[in-house]
């Protein structure tokens, strides 16, 4: 699998009536089998202001690539996707359980997500092999 690009961005009402600003969005966009794909994760704005909790980082953005910084919402998309392969063949997930929030962050490597960013903003893309790289194995 062929990661192109992550995002993520806090959703704006279009209308009075709706609850737009609760939310965020977080994209990954992928290429796997020659098929390019998008992966939309939607899950309440809450969890941001609760980041410490789910990762290893107190602030956002998380932390800094080249010239980037990486905010807490460009994460989620690709660790949902990391943590769950499956999804490859759905586009889009919607996430209001903070149990279910919590699970998509627990063993992974912060360090190999540093990698796998910078070498977003360094070359474009970042080729996954196994997404069980981003895991931490036990010892």
């Amino acid at each position: 699998m062929y990661i192109k690009q992550c995002t993520g961005y806090e959703l704006e009402k279009e209308k009075s009536n709706t609850s737009e600003d609760f939310f965020n969005r977080s994209e990954v966009q992928y290429i796997v089998d020659g098929e390019e794909k998008t992966l939309y994760v939607l899950y309440l704005r809450y969890f941001d202001e609760m980041i410490s909790k789910f990762i290893p980082f107190e602030q956002d953005p998380i932390f800094k690539v080249g010239t980037r910084d990486v905010s807490f919402k460009e994460t989620v998309a690709i660790c949902c996707l990391l943590k769950n392969p499956e999804l490859r063949h759905r586009k889009r997930v919607y996430i209001n359980s903070e149990k279910e929030f919590a699970t998509l962050f627990q063993g992974i490597n912060f360090d190999m997500l540093k990698e796998l960013f910078k070498n977003l903003e360094d070359k474009n893309g970042y080729e996954i092999r196994s997404s069980m790289e981003f895991i931490v194995q036990p010892a």
